[in-house]
């Protein structure tokens, strides 16, 4: 026990104080003026004179104030690392949502990006499926051109002059009839940009997107 801690429970301790006032009048015989050296002397014999309960009184009250010191400094800590915890997820929050608004302004952007024209191409007498996957590819917007070319895989196999003998769906994309794709060009019979447009126009005006579309085939298997 402290020599501190000792005083201030005889100062704080009417009993304590008493104590004190005992040991001071029989060790000099009169009220004392203690300087510092007898204020030592007196602290170090006042815990030996105090009667043992009032001892237990001493050490508790220390090792309460010991202990409240403790709490109020870990609470303080323990505030400082949440509110520093708090400030790191608002940061990190703050990022993500910063990315996927990047994300959203990209794909948007992509969607509406200018895509090449049908007419541009050179006319051919044949075109294999590697060149109208490359065609569609240039006219199709990137995020939307796997669902195009899902649909154009389960509709003829990318073969731009299929016909269905049954019902005389027409073309990449089996328009019944077929001369529906005249709306894009005059050449729809032999022109795979032209039905590559038709197919977009289509898919967009009736459903949104060639995805929209693919996700309504996969449900009803046509479109």
């Amino acid at each position: 026990m402290s020599r501190i801690s000792v005083r201030g429970f005889a100062v704080a301790s009417a009993t304590a104080v008493t104590a004190v006032g005992s040991v001071i009048g029989v060790a000099s015989g009169s009220v004392a003026q203690p300087n510092d050296a007898e204020a030592t002397a007196t602290d170090t014999t006042l815990l030996a004179d105090i009667p043992a309960g009032q001892q237990v009184q001493v050490q508790a009250a220390s090792l309460t104030q010991q202990a409240d010191t403790q709490a109020i400094a870990a609470d303080a800590s323990a505030k400082k690392d949440a509110e520093e915890a708090a400030r790191r997820a608002a940061a990190q929050s703050a990022v993500a949502k910063k990315k996927a608004a990047t994300e959203r302004a990209e794909a948007k952007a992509a969607a509406s990006r200018s895509t090449r024209d049908a007419s541009s191409f050179t006319v051919q007498s044949s075109y294999t499926v590697a060149q109208i996957q490359a065609m569609a590819r240039q006219m199709v917007p990137g995020g939307q051109f796997q669902c195009f070319s899902n649909i154009v895989d389960h509709e003829s196999s990318w073969n731009y002059r299929a016909v269905n003998p049954s019902s005389g769906a027409y073309g990449l994309f089996q328009a019944l009839p077929g001369s529906k794709m005249a709306s894009a060009g005059a050449d729809w019979q032999s022109s795979p940009p032209t039905q590559i447009k038709w197919g977009l126009n289509y898919m967009n005006s009736s459903y949104g997107s060639p995805c929209a579309a693919w996700t309504f085939w996969q449900a009803n298997h046509w479109y």
